[in-house]
């Protein structure tokens, strides 16, 4: 059974910025996508940056190229979210998301379909 827990969120006036970090248990590290996900009141949950282990590809979402960077410390089972020059429209809860993936183009498509496995979520609020 995989488990997934996120910390790392707070509130931060805009342009600061924050690490999240996703602890990930259960998993063997083959073909995973693992990603971030953000979700307001009201939306759907967007993805925000993804990784599939196979290769290493990285995907982020055209609002947070350039201010937000996904990593991971295999040694520690750790999946990190670098968010800089956050913005008030940054504010979500974000979600730590992963599952096995055939190819790097399913990542982070699959999870978008709200399958596999889920954290609960830490909330990132950023002011004025």
């Amino acid at each position: 059974q995989v488990q997934l827990e996120e910390s790392g969120g707070g509130s931060v006036q805009a342009g600061g910025s924050l690490r999240l970090s996703c602890t990930a248990s259960g998993y063997t590290d083959s073909r995973w996508c693992l990603a971030w996900f953000r979700q307001t009141p009201g939306k759907r949950r967007e993805a925000v940056a993804s990784i599939f282990t196979y290769d290493g590809s990285l995907v982020y979402a055209d609002s947070v190229k350039g201010r937000f960077t996904i990593s991971r410390d295999n040694a520690q089972n750790t999946l990190y979210l670098h968010m800089n020059m956050l913005k008030p429209e940054d504010t979500a809860m974000y979600y730590c998301g992963a599952d096995t993936v055939g190819s790097a183009t399913m990542c982070p498509g699959w999870l978008g379909t709200g399958r596999g496995y889920w954290g609960q979520g830490t909330q990132v609020t950023v002011s004025q």
